[in-house]
């Protein structure tokens, strides 16, 4: 069970993304500004689907998502995502 409380509704999911690559493969340093916006993150919450729509993801799956997708919100000053479930492409 997740320890954010904050509980998506209908077809909405809460993603914790993953911090971005601070190198490249050969070593480089990526500065702040350079950064790639992640799209892989770990499921958190998870709506209850609505009539028309079962959820497919479940709390701790990791996905793969939309680079613009999303919203960012901060919980506890953590950053997160909320999403439509259909803006994942799949579980990695």
């Amino acid at each position: 069970m997740s320890k954010v409380k904050f509980k998506p509704l209908a077809d909405r999911v809460l993603v914790e993304p993953e911090a971005a690559e601070e190198k490249t493969a050969s070593g480089i340093i990526i500065p702040d500004t350079a950064k790639e916006k992640p799209q892989k993150g770990k499921i958190i919450a998870v709506g209850e689907g609505t009539s028309d729509y079962k959820m497919n993801v479940k709390v701790g799956d990791r996905v793969l998502y939309g680079k613009y997708s999303g919203t960012e919100l901060t919980i506890d000053d953590t950053d997160y995502l909320i999403m439509k479930e259909t803006d994942i492409f799949g579980i990695v």
